[in-house]
């Protein structure tokens, strides 16, 4: 049996209220879930995180392969294995002493939403499953400001080939919406616990669209972040942070030659506001060309705000047009808009819920479609 150096404490304490359905019918699946348990009686073999085994999608610092970094929300690390049970090892940055990140569990298919608890968190997935291959999809939930994550390894039986994963690729370019800021309510209402306490990329519109269209995604995205203009005392705005590995700390370069998607979405200008209608087109346009050179292949699709108010809608729609036909008439044929049919504001913060990501999802994955001929 290959050990780990040194010994891994479970520190996941899952108390009921943390125990989180996205629907009523996981509630068998939650009994043989998640447990604490000592793994020191049983056959056990440690996987480390530069294992060959071990498939990564997102933004993620591997500088030392053996501890790869990540911030954004929804950078995913995607396992198979065989077995009854199967631990994974992560550790949390605990930025200021005190954010614990929420990540997303999602085992062959059913998704549970769990917080951290400490430095470093063994959390224990499944219990007397059944013996044969399992699906296990670790999801970063909250946002880069919220700390980075670091993934040590996996300890299960055995670790299989990872399947392909999808051809089709999308980027998300965005705000707080775009990160799931807000959005769930369901182990901590609005205004109670802490900010982060209702984020959930995983439950996003740009995340349910991605699994809808069968595709890889990333999620480039900052609470806060305009294209001009950002809210709440913020010194960045997308276009300069938008080559990082760590948007929000404007850290880390970015290689774009690791991922090329096939669509990027660009949902901006909730936090910029109604502004001069010449100065956003002609920023709008910059970030464009920029993008351009990065992903010359890509179709991008200019978005309105889920959240805007009818003022913003109108300024929106006119000057998303007036980019699109600027870029079109220069010759760039692959950029799209689509504006939403309503606004989305029931969750924290006038932010959209869960509920509410899922229809607006369903709107976007449509567009995509038409667009893409998927």
């Amino acid at each position: 049996m290959n050990k780990p150096e040194c010994c891994y404490v479970t520190s996941l304490y899952l108390l009921p209220t943390k125990l989180v359905m996205h629907t009523l019918v996981l509630i068998f699946p939650l009994l043989c879930f998640f447990s604490l348990r000592s793994t020191a009686q049983r056959n056990l073999n440690f996987y480390p995180a530069d294992h060959s085994c071990i498939q990564y999608t997102g933004r993620i610092d591997f500088s030392n392969p053996k501890l790869p970094r990540f911030w954004q929300p929804g950078v995913s690390i995607k396992v198979q294995f065989t077995g009854s049970y199967c631990d994974v090892i992560v550790n949390d940055e605990v930025l200021w002493g005190k954010n614990q990140n929420y990540i997303e569990v999602v085992l062959d298919g059913h998704p549970i939403r769990v917080q951290t608890k400490g430095k470093r968190d063994t959390i224990a997935v499944g219990q007397k499953l059944s013996i044969g291959k399992h699906t296990l999809e670790i999801y970063k939930n909250t946002e880069a400001n919220i700390g980075y994550l670091e993934l040590v390894g996996f300890r299960c039986e055995a670790l299989l080939e990872p399947t392909p994963k999808p051809v089709r690729k999308i980027e998300c370019i965005g705000n707080s919406i775009t990160c799931g800021t807000g959005s769930d309510l369901s182990a901590i209402p609005c205004g109670k616990g802490v900010w982060h306490d209702q984020h959930n990329a995983y439950m996003s519109y740009a995340a349910i669209t991605a699994r809808d269209l069968n595709a890889q995604y990333h999620l480039s995205a900052v609470s806060g972040i305009g294209l001009m203009r950002s809210c709440c005392n913020m010194d960045i705005i997308m276009p300069q942070v938008f080559d990082k590995v760590s948007m929000r700390d404007d850290t880390i370069a970015w290689d774009f030659n690791l991922y090329q998607p096939d669509v990027v979405t660009i949902c901006l200008g909730q936090n910029d506001g109604v502004q001069d209608s010449a100065a956003f087109c002609n920023k709008y346009v910059s970030f464009l060309k920029t993008l351009r050179d990065h992903y010359p292949a890509a179709n991008f699709i200019l978005l309105s705000s889920p959240m805007a108010d009818e003022t913003l809608k109108v300024f929106m729609k006119k000057t998303l047009s007036a980019v699109a036909l600027k870029m079109q008439h220069e010759g760039d044929t692959n950029v799209h808009t689509y504006f939403f049919a309503r606004s989305y504001t029931s969750g924290c913060d006038y932010h959209p819920t869960v509920e509410e990501h899922k229809l607006i999802a369903a709107e976007l994955t449509e567009a995509a479609r038409k667009i893409m001929h998927w």
